[in-house]
């Protein structure tokens, strides 16, 4: 299992329209985590667009991209999702991964829906795969992405007049912050670090820094986090 890849930052959805031949191409990409969220999209942009002759889409889903899904919609078979679907697996982004030479190819949780409204013109099959891959790729490439990483989260329980100082802290040595949770009594700040176990020790010494040894720090198992 990858313990990082691509996703859109945005969760609203992000459009771009093209034409060819009098043929309007809508665009619409979407950040989703399940099948279900990929085909409310359609149903939506259905409803919203109800004139439009076609309604194609395509989705990847998983760190692993395990999950990859397209439709024609009425399209000739092969003409539109599977252009599309390509448009998004083979994205590279703008360099989300410092250390990377050329950006991966790894963008996942993503569906995209391409709205046709036909301009009287046949294009062909040529023409409609170029033309649904083109307005994918186009849309792509406007959109806002990050890193979604596999990280060691942690909640640090600690006295509120602590809270600000740690939370500078710790953004300083760049760890994700979660959230802080106040209560009378005691703040919990919520982090993400890195899954190693002498990153864990690292955020403990800082903790004990701050907070002259009062604070707390329970591990909270791994999840996924945006890293921006």
């Amino acid at each position: 299992m990858p313990q990082r890849y691509t996703v859109l930052s945005a969760h609203d959805e992000i459009a771009h329209e093209i034409e060819i031949r009098r043929s309007r191409f809508l665009c619409v990409l979407r950040r989703v985590q399940t099948e279900e969220q990929a085909r409310d999209l359609v149903a939506q942009l259905r409803r919203r667009h109800h004139d439009a002759r076609h309604h194609c889409s395509a989705f990847v889903l998983g760190p692993d991209r395990a999950v990859q899904r397209s439709n024609d919609d009425g399209e000739p078979s092969g003409t539109a999702g599977a252009p599309m679907l390509e448009a998004l697996t083979q994205h590279r982004g703008r360099g989300t991964r410092a250390a990377d030479a050329e950006p991966p190819a790894d963008l996942s949780d993503v569906c995209a829906v391409v709205v046709r409204w036909f301009g009287g013109t046949l294009l062909g099959a040529g023409g409609l795969v170029r033309a649904y891959s083109q307005a994918v790729a186009e849309t792509l490439a406007t959109a806002p992405l990050c890193t979604r990483a596999r990280r060691r989260h942690v909640s640090l329980a600690v006295s509120p007049g602590f809270a600000g100082k740690l939370e500078n802290e710790l953004r300083t040595s760049g760890i994700a912050m979660l959230g802080t949770d106040y209560g009378a009594a005691e703040a919990l700040v919520r982090a993400a670090v890195e899954d190693r176990d002498d990153a864990v020790e690292h955020l403990r010494a800082v903790v004990a820094e701050v907070t002259s040894g009062t604070g707390r720090l329970r591990d909270d198992g791994t999840g996924w986090v945006d890293l921006g």
